[in-house]
């Protein structure tokens, strides 16, 4: 008996007990139920379609080393920087962890009225506080948990300050939650070094009387995303829905997707929108964001990636200038990169949240202000192109296409990548860049043998008063631009006319002609891609034709002015794991060349292709495709190079 008594005791203090306990998930009244099938009565609220721009503010004790995200686990991480640098400076997680480094957290310098007016001017229209991170710490004043930044660090209920200066400049309020992974995410913390002095000495989180920080263990094999132990999981629905109900956010974040799967999660939905709805006269006008396809239930948000193509149902990319927290050993993103992102993302249905990156004090950096103020009179000009838009029937055209999904989002845009906004009657075309020779051409808006369709009436620049001149062909909508850039990151245009369709033409190829050494450079920006999923983006500063990992997708480039002669054929490209091969064709010949796995997707190295022998027009077609579809492996192609062979 005495030995039954010690194990239930036992399974008390490490939860294990109540995973047979049913649990309490009471959801508010409403038309809403934890199930799928009732949320989709859920429509997206129409503020949220119209505000495309929000800034997030990523922001809390684990600000305060300056070393970035998920600092308060890879602290417990013996030969990660963290562990080190926290060695180095707070002394040894056994005594000194992240519960030391909370009341370090002052946030002394934090002006939430003056940021948020600086955020409304930089053209956002809704501001996402942090709740809580995966630190099990909460910005709100919270009376379950009392490891909240109103009882400890800046003593100041950071979510209410923030949600009263969004209200009082007109902005959405939102809070993100990212405390469904804290129980498996925080384990670490109960270990110890293995080797060294110290080895064998837990770390501070094994002390039970700070698990409501650290958490209890885990039982063996729990250690997925979201932990399948029900005392958390209760624990997590009881939490968040105190957040609902104090705060009644119009937009609730959750990093990752429905938390725990139906049951748990999909009921903390249902309270939350019949909350909301009880609100605003029995219409949920709330958005609830986690990265599960949503089928129009919630708003689907990618991290740090985008959306293909048009998606009929709102969604959300959330990225950062830099890192999530203050790290100062990252650079911030330049401004065009944040512009362009969002005219892409717009284009296709979606909405940016913008993480800006606050120092451990609340203030920013300089850089930050700066670039701030100038997204602002990017904004001021360009805006009505994005704010209350909507997709036209096609997104864009040009070379580069974002693949679609999370952590994809660095391409190399230019002039050449267009892309389209609607509202009402009148076309948006937003081109990425400003144009050579100050001329635009929108294939898309070719004429056709259909002598109504596409009948352009007046293109206007925004931010330059006045109508444009332009032709249209069979090729397209050339414009003549005035000279002087007014907007040296993107070129917008403003178009009526009737029935305007998109026309779709092959894409053309780039003329390379030789340099002054007389080689052949054939770079990825430059080359007609023939598939669907092919698409440009940039690793390590250069462009590449990013994964390609389908067999039946080729590209071209056409070549002129080519001395007659031989030429060596080489390729910078970067593989993974296994061997490939690639078909070569030039000036009437098909060269194929063994292409071998490199260290990885941003090692790119030289591939020999072979010799061939230019016609004495100097004119040809370089193309490349895959040499056999079944032992096809993906690649990343930056460049192909014909270099003249001496006779």
């Amino acid at each position: 008996m005495k030995r039954i008594l010690s194990c239930l005791s036992l399974s008390l203090a490490f939860g294990m007990l109540p995973s047979a306990r049913a649990l309490d998930l009471p959801v508010g009244s409403g038309q809403f139920v934890g199930t799928m099938d009732s949320l989709t009565n859920y429509a997206c609220p129409e503020w949220f379609r119209d505000a495309k721009f929000g800034i997030w503010a990523h922001w809390g004790p684990q600000s305060v080393p300056m070393e970035g995200d998920w600092y308060a686990r890879k602290m417990y991480q013996p030969g990660s920087d963290d562990y080190r640098d926290h060695l180095a400076r707070f002394g040894h997680p056994s005594t000194n962890g992240y519960k030391d480094i909370i009341p370090l957290w002052k946030a002394e310098k934090w002006q939430p009225e003056r940021l948020m007016e600086l955020y409304k001017q930089a053209g956002a229209k809704y501001f996402v506080s942090m709740g809580t991170h995966h630190d099990n710490f909460f910005l709100w004043h919270s009376q379950l948990h009392r490891w909240n930044a109103f009882n400890m660090g800046p003593h100041r209920d950071v979510v209410g300050e923030w949600q009263q200066a969004a209200l009082k400049n007109g902005l959405h309020f939102g809070v993100s939650e990212h405390l469904g992974a804290s129980f498996t995410w925080f384990q670490d913390s109960h270990k110890s070094d293995s080797t060294g002095p110290l080895a064998g000495v837990p770390y501070d989180g094994s002390n039970s009387n700070d698990w409501d920080l650290y958490h209890f263990p885990a039982e063996p094999g729990d250690t997925g995303w979201y932990s399948n132990n029900p005392r958390w999981q209760q624990e997590w629905f009881n939490e968040i829905t105190e957040l609902v109900d104090n705060y009644h956010p119009d937009l609730l974040y959750s990093d990752g997707a429905i938390p725990f799967g139906n049951e748990v999660g999909l009921s903390l939905v249902a309270h939350y929108y019949n909350d909301n709805a009880a609100r605003h006269d029995g219409k949920a006008e709330a958005v609830y964001n986690c990265k599960q396809v949503s089928g129009g239930r919630w708003v689907q948000d990618y991290e740090r990636g985008v959306n293909g193509g048009i998606n009929p149902d709102p969604w959300q990319t959330d990225t950062s200038i830099g890192d999530w927290f203050y790290n100062k050993h990252w650079q911030y993103q330049p401004l065009k990169w944040t512009v362009t992102m969002l005219v892409d993302i717009v284009s296709k249905n979606g909405n940016l949240l913008l993480n800006v990156v606050q120092r451990p004090d609340g203030s920013l950096d300089p850089e930050v202000e700066g670039m701030l103020h100038q997204l602002a009179g990017w904004t001021a000009v360009n805006g009505e192109a994005i704010f209350g838009s909507r997709p036209w029937q096609l997104y864009g055209e040009g070379a580069v296409r974002a693949a679609g999904g999370a952590f994809k989002e660095n391409f190399k845009y230019t002039a050449k990548d267009i892309r389209f906004t609607t509202k009402g009657d009148t076309l948006y075309a937003i081109a990425l860049g400003w144009p050579d020779q100050n001329r635009l051409t929108i294939r898309a808006l070719a004429a056709t043998d259909d002598p109504d369709q596409n009948r352009i009436q007046r293109v206007e620049l925004l931010g330059h008063d006045g109508a444009l001149t332009f032709v249209q062909t069979t090729n397209g909508l050339s414009v003549e631009l005035p000279a002087g850039s007014p907007d040296a990151l993107t070129c917008a245009l403003r178009i009526t006319g009737a029935k305007l369709k998109p026309v779709i033409l092959p894409a053309p190829s780039a003329v390379v002609t030789p340099d002054a050494q007389g080689h052949l450079n054939f770079n990825a920006e430059d080359a007609a891609l023939h598939g669907q999923q092919l698409q440009v983006e940039e690793r390590g500063g250069k462009s590449n034709i990013g994964f390609w990992d389908k067999a039946d997708e080729w590209i071209a480039w056409d070549a002129r002015g080519a001395k007659p002669g031989k030429y060596q054929i080489t390729a910078n490209i970067a593989a993974g794991a296994g061997d490939t091969e690639l078909a070569v064709e030039a000036a009437g010949q098909t060269l194929t060349a063994k292409v071998a796995g490199t260290a990885g997707w941003d090692a790119f190295a030289t591939t020999d292709v072979g010799g061939v022998d230019v016609g004495s027009t100097g004119a040809f077609t370089l193309k490349v495709r895959a040499k056999d579809a079944a032992t096809w492996r993906a690649i990343n192609l930056r460049s192909l190079s014909l270099v003249p062979v001496s006779p």
